[in-house]
């Protein structure tokens, strides 16, 4: 089987455009649709996602829910399939199941001394939201497969985790490849979900061929719950599960950065606006976060940090200011509101604290700007990346790329990218705030010819590779391990 030859096609939950209520079209948001631009515009592809949008239901109901070609306000050309879910059922697969239940387990969140508490709330969104969601996505892939010998089927993230094995039942020979794009965490923090609904996720997941990581150390955690949890055959060495009667390969193949796009970005008129902008109110320090106000990047304690290094090193006041760019999300989950009050409410104590009338010491932006955040990634003295645990962080490796003035970054050793950057970070334990505000004082510090060496370090490492790369990697896998394959049924 070559997948050069054999149609593709991509399944997410979320598509490369929305289309708004006036039929305009806006790019998808998210690291993963970064990820998959490069990978349909790489090759033909069919890119199967929800309609998310009122105006995403009206697409696919006027292309019939047929594939149709659009164009991406971000560049490049897709052909696109739109699938409506019931509104009730996909509610429950998104706001209940997927976000906060998976998502949470997925980046160790949940507080267990107090939730949480699973009731036949949580079991029927399982049931009648994720099932019925992964449902009509699998139905989309099977139609769009029919009539096609070996087709190869592209699965990603955690929303679809009960698909595989839907496609696997109707198309035994289909090859299946599924890419996580968050962490997977030990075994343990399985054990939260009821038997039932872990052993359909796994055994969902385990229809697929090959399972793709960012890290080896998630890789080596999903190896050891299949093990722990499904007590199946494992070989960590080789990353294979035995399970039924096939082979599946575990893999990591971490997430690269689209340089050049980046580069492009960071040269652009508007982004020359926002740095004018920046540099007339710029102190002698700039410190620099951009993020989702999501509760796994650890938003709270790194203005902890901040305020205690403050409180240690008086001679940086009126010195240094605090950029934090946080994108508000998921705001209709109800921890990701109150989160985002908390960050709200400890912003204003620590400008009370620490602020005279003419200076602020952290700038709270709560938007969505790319140009914004390229400007401000030009000229920051210190990044700030202290995720509790992050898929991969891909904040880590734009702005080291662009930067200009030999910064710092600060990385949380729980990162996908610390796997690859560690080496010309400072690396911080993202729960200890005294090792921040020291690392914090260690950056704004440190010598200029050690602080030009880490970044030419990381620019090093960040260009070694693009998405090109990251899907020629996979896309190798599949040629390697359908040779495997071939001969010998595919049930």
């Amino acid at each position: 089987m070559s997948p050069e030859r054999s149609p593709l096609v991509l399944v997410s939950n979320r598509g490369p455009v929305t289309f708004q209520d006036d039929g305009s079209v806006k790019r998808g948001t998210g690291g993963l649709v970064t990820a998959l631009t490069g990978l349909a515009s790489h090759r033909d592809a069919v890119w199967i996602a929800s309609a998310l949008t009122e105006g995403d239901v009206h697409k696919a109901q006027e292309e019939g829910g047929r594939p149709f070609n659009v164009r991406s306000p971000a560049g490049g050309e897709y052909s696109v399939r739109l699938v409506a879910s019931d509104p009730d059922a996909y509610d429950r697969f998104y706001n209940v199941f997927a976000n906060p239940m998976l998502w949470f387990i997925q980046h160790y969140l949940w507080d267990l001394s107090n939730a949480p508490d699973i009731r036949r709330n949580e079991v029927e969104a399982f049931e009648y939201g994720y099932n019925v969601v992964n449902e009509d996505l699998a139905e989309a892939v099977i139609e769009e497969i029919e009539g096609t010998d070996e087709p190869v089927v592209m699965v990603h993230d955690y929303h679809l985790y009960t698909l595989p094995a839907l496609v696997r039942r109707a198309r035994p020979d289909a090859f299946l490849h599924h890419f996580i794009h968050i962490p997977w965490t030990q075994s343990d923090a399985w054990r939260v979900l009821p038997t039932r609904i872990r052993e359909e996720i796994y055994s969902g997941l385990l229809a697929n061929d090959i399972i793709g990581f960012h890290t080896s150390s998630y890789k080596r955690n999903f190896l050891q719950c299949c093990r722990d949890l499904m007590d199946l055959e494992v070989d960590f060495e080789a990353g294979v599960v035995r399970f039924e009667d096939r082979e599946v390969w575990v893999r990591n193949y971490p997430l690269p950065i689209d340089a050049e796009a980046t580069c492009a970005v960071a040269a652009s008129d508007r982004t020359k606006e926002f740095e004018g902008e920046l540099l007339k109110r710029r102190r002698d320090h700039l410190i620099l976060r951009v993020d989702r106000a999501d509760l796994s990047k650890n938003v709270l304690r790194g203005f902890s940090g901040f305020d205690l290094f403050l409180d240690q090193h008086p001679e940086f006041r009126e010195r240094v200011t605090f950029i934090a760019q946080l994108m508000p999300s998921r705001t209709d989950v109800t921890e990701y509101a109150e989160y985002l009050e908390r960050i709200e409410a400890l912003v204003a104590v620590v400008n009370h604290r620490h602020g005279t009338p003419d200076w602020m010491p952290i700038q709270l932006k709560l938007r969505d700007d790319l140009e914004e955040a390229v400007a401000a990634y030009k000229h920051y003295d210190v990044l700030l990346v202290n995720a509790m645990f992050d898929g991969m962080n891909l904040v880590a490796k734009e702005g080291p790329l662009v930067n200009e003035r030999a910064g710092v970054s600060i990385l949380s050793e729980n990162t996908g990218a610390h796997e690859e950057l560690g080496e010309f970070a400072l690396s911080v334990n993202p729960f200890d705030i005294q090792e921040l505000a020291d690392s914090i004082h260690a950056a704004l510090t440190m010598a200029p010819p050690e602080r030009r060496r880490r970044l030419d370090g990381l620019q090093e490492i960040v260009t070694a590779r693009d998405p090109g790369d990251w899907i020629d990697e996979q896309l190798a896998d599949i040629r390697k391990k359908g040779g495997t394959r071939s001969g010998r049924g595919r049930g």
